[in-house]
């Protein structure tokens, strides 16, 4: 007598397309829920924030608001709706509002963590500019709390000359016709993510420490870079060559060539960095690229090898120097100001009259 077919093994594995296609509409559907979630939450926020101004206020310039108030009003929304509404995050709320008046800046694409943080940068224009670019390069609130703290914004700044430094604090959006790598390099660099232990680490500790942080680096490095190489070789007739670690910036639309130093910068790694580049662009280079740049990333800097060296005028090579550990906001401040201030002496070096001794 013959057998019904056992059920339990004949049925098939699903059509992978069809699972993936109902896995897509899944994940899409979460994230449309997660963004409506996180917009109601901000623009409800901001709304709080606002009645309770217009409450302190109650139509003159600025009113007291006691304590008792908040705490009273925290007591009845929380008994009522839950966590969330204790005095400091009322707190929150109103500063929120104040630091965001217009509610067309308010942009739904950030989250309420991202906007608490937003709201304690004193700074306008930095403010401005950290929203931007949390909006468009897709920070988490991690990523933007950390470049807040590191004086991204600051340190970008402090290695432009004025025209970039007012074009940047007007927060300029649309792209430049001709993008300059100094608007997307900073000196210095803070690596403290690599954890290194204090000055008794080696270069190849300091590569390895940055591919396998490679995710904190490129956010370190700056706006539209992607990780190409470790260790490439290049060659010419009788020799090889290692490239520390390679980039490709996708603005700029060029190679990006780091080489890593141990110590104070030299004139041997500026012409070793040097003939990288001139090696990269005959052997490496597209139709379509334009000239590659190199940073020499370096523990010190040395201002004479700057000054009397092609550094000085080169679109094409740079130097940064590196700080392995988070400095104190005014140790970093002190760092950016030094560099400021090299930056402005060099700019009125190049703008005064040519002294002759004719």
């Amino acid at each position: 007598m013959d057998r019904e077919p056992n059920k339990e093994f004949s049925m098939t594995m699903p059509n992978p397309r069809l699972l993936t296609e109902i896995r897509g509409l899944i994940e899409t559907a979460r994230q449309q829920v997660v963004r409506a979630v996180n917009s109601s939450m901000v623009q409800t926020y901001w709304h709080i924030g606002r009645l309770i101004i217009e409450d302190e206020q109650q139509g003159e310039a600025r009113a007291a608001y006691g304590k008792q108030q908040l705490q009273r009003l925290s007591q009845e929304l929380t008994k009522e709706f839950g966590k969330g509404f204790d005095v400091t995050n009322l707190r929150n709320m109103r500063r929120f509002y104040e630091t965001f008046p217009n509610r067309e800046t308010v942009s739904p694409e950030l989250s309420w963590s991202h906007y608490n943080h937003l709201s304690r940068i004193e700074n306008p224009e930095a403010r401005a500019w950290y929203q931007q670019e949390a909006i468009q390069e897709g920070w988490s609130v991690r990523a933007l709390e950390r470049q807040i703290g590191t004086l991204y914004y600051e340190r970008l700044l402090s290695s432009q000359d004025r025209t970039s430094v007012k074009q940047e604090a007007k927060i300029q959006t649309r792209p430049l016709s001709e993008p300059d790598a100094k608007n997307y390099l900073r000196d210095p660099y803070v690596l403290d993510f690599l954890n290194l232990p204090g000055e008794r680490y080696l270069e190849a500790d300091l590569e390895r420490g940055l591919i396998d942080n490679l995710q904190a680096f490129l956010l370190e490095l700056g706006k539209g870079f992607a990780f190409v190489a470790r260790q490439q070789r290049i060659s010419t007739d009788d020799q090889d060559f290692y490239i520390d670690l390679v980039f490709y910036n996708f603005k700029l639309k060029c190679f990006l060539l780091v080489d890593l130093k141990l110590g104070k910068l030299t004139h041997q790694d500026v012409g070793q960095m040097d003939s990288y580049i001139r090696i990269y662009d005959q052997h490496r280079k597209g139709a379509d690229d334009n000239p590659t740049i190199g940073l020499i990333l370096c523990s010190q800097k040395s201002e004479a090898v700057v000054k009397y060296s092609v550094l000085t005028d080169s679109e094409q090579m740079f130097a940064a120097k590196y700080l392995p550990y988070l400095p104190t906001e005014e140790e970093l401040r002190r760092e950016l100001e030094r560099e400021r201030n090299l930056v402005q002496q060099q700019i009125e070096q190049a703008s005064s009259p040519i002294n002759s001794n004719d």
